[in-house]
């Protein structure tokens, strides 16, 4: 009876790990060949571009950032952006200017797209404009001309600042676009127009529910997707929504996809969290690579997919100790607020 027992536990647990192998498999090398997919470019990726204001500046960082914020300003100013003498901030996160920099800098970028109310295709990575503009709305309640007139880390911000100061009548300010120099959410066709193929990109789609789908999800897909055929330039996909990733899958398995994740608690974030974390939903995406919270790189379900042939992204590292820490489980890195040495 023991034996008959035992035996049937050994063949569930196989069955099991085979279940668990199968869902977090990526994309097989036989399809990446029929569909002559690329891979992932083997290079730094500046999150956000390279930005003198924006996440990543706290106080956690402020001994080392200060030679990535003078970097950032640099390259801006090189890249025609802002004057030496200007006192705020040149190149705000997820601006033109700091996608400028990026490229003057020779670092890949990694940046986010969002739909406004009007349903163009913007870069900005919060779903409001609170932490980079001290403006609460919601970018799906502002049309772009909207965006175009409130600030980016507007004064009194200044650079190596994380957050922007609350604006007292956000609605009032943004009537007329203010004087002088500023960054504002860019349009995604203007941002890749400024990088116009000079280095690769990684495009996160993003969303405010990664667990539900709707008609302003597939307008996205399909606006981003329009404007990414008409670029002529190296960039992959990512996103947390396993959805956006299976998108591609369906409708440009050309394209290089990855899957985004990040090590959750069933405890602490929910079943969709804690089973998205194990990278359990990969089956809808097939991902080409997994981009991981860096802190997760010994993670088994990491280590199984890249067994498996997956290329492992990590985000975001924020200084050198970090990168020491997670970079035998990586093979690219998104990084900020800390200059990296060339590999």
């Amino acid at each position: 009876m023991g034996k008959h027992v035992g035996g049937k536990l050994v063949l569930a647990g196989a069955v099991a790990a085979g279940a668990a192998v199968w869902a977090i498999k990526p994309r097989s090398f036989s399809d990446k060949q029929r569909h002559f997919a690329p891979s992932v470019p083997d290079v730094w990726y500046a999150h956000r571009g390279l930005h003198d204001a924006g996440s990543g500046l706290t106080p956690e960082y402020a001994a080392h950032s200060g030679e990535y914020v003078a970097l950032a300003r640099r390259c801006a100013l090189r890249a025609g952006y802002g004057t030496a003498d200007f006192s705020g901030s040149i190149a705000p996160e997820n601006s033109l200017a700091a996608f400028a920099a990026a490229c003057e800098a020779g670092f890949g970028i990694e940046l986010d797209v969002q739909l406004t109310k009007d349903g163009r295709v913007v870069v900005v990575h919060d779903d409001n404009l609170l932490r980079v503009a001290g403006d609460p709305r919601k970018i799906a309640d502002l049309t772009y001309e909207e965006l175009s007139r409130i600030p980016l880390f507007p004064a009194p911000a200044k650079p190596g600042d994380a957050e922007a100061a609350p604006v007292a009548d956000p609605v009032a300010a943004a009537q007329f676009a203010p004087q002088g120099y500023y960054q504002h959410v860019p349009l995604f066709v203007d941002v890749l127009r400024v990088i116009a193929g000079r280095v690769p990109v990684i495009v996160e789609y993003k969303f405010t529910d990664n667990a539900a789908w709707g008609e302003r999800a597939d307008e996205l897909m399909e606006k981003g997707d329009q404007l990414l055929q008409a670029y002529d330039g190296p960039y992959v996909i990512e996103s947390f929504h396993p959805g956006a990733v299976n998108w591609y899958k369906e409708h440009r398995p050309e394209v290089c996809r990855g899957q985004l994740a990040e090590p959750a608690s069933l405890t602490g974030t929910g079943v969709k969290e804690w089973l998205a974390g194990l990278l359990a939903f990969d089956w809808i995406s097939r991902p080409d690579f997994v981009a991981f919270d860096w802190h997760g790189g010994p993670s088994p379900q990491l280590r199984a997919a890249r067994w498996m042939g997956a290329i492992p992204v990590s985000w975001t590292v924020r200084s050198a100790d970090e990168l020491a820490e997670c970079d035998q489980y990586f093979d690219r890195h998104i990084f900020e607020s800390f200059v990296p040495d060339s590999k």
